[in-house]
């Protein structure tokens, strides 16, 4: 019995603990735009790579679904939310953003129980983004 109790008691200690992150307060537009800025950050989703995000000087952006096709844009702070806006999209995408461990936790708050992106890997070099394409 006393084996059955402290194993319920340590999944509850693990649950409890996994939740608090989860509750974690988001970022400021300060404290995100102090980790991101000069940095390439890539975005995983179910365990599956999901983009590419290049953070410019300024607040300005260049995003891509890794497949060479880049776009330009900027964020700001709204109601304690950072905010994209590209080139190719007027309405402000907006996210929350978590500090987890070893990096980033993002919850797309347009549509929360849809999107959770987690930073996978982080590099100081620029990303790759292929020219225009000519004669299309």
């Amino acid at each position: 019995m006393k084996q059955i109790l402290a194993s319920v008691l340590s999944a509850l200690i693990v649950s409890a603990s996994a939740l608090s992150a989860w509750a974690a307060d988001a970022l400021s537009a300060n404290d995100f735009e102090s980790y991101v800025t000069g940095k390439t950050l890539y975005f995983g989703m179910a365990g599956q790579a999901y983009g590419v995000e290049e953070y410019l000087s300024n607040r300005k952006v260049r995003w891509s679904f890794l497949d060479g096709k880049c776009k330009d844009g900027y964020w700001y702070e709204e109601a304690g939310q950072i905010c994209f806006v590209y080139e190719d999209t007027p309405d402000p995408q907006c996210w929350s953003f978590f500090k987890e461990g070893e990096g980033l936790r993002a919850v797309f708050q347009n549509d929360p129980s849809s999107t959770v992106l987690y930073e996978a890997q982080q590099d100081d070099e620029p990303m790759m983004c292929l020219g225009p394409e000519v004669g299309v």
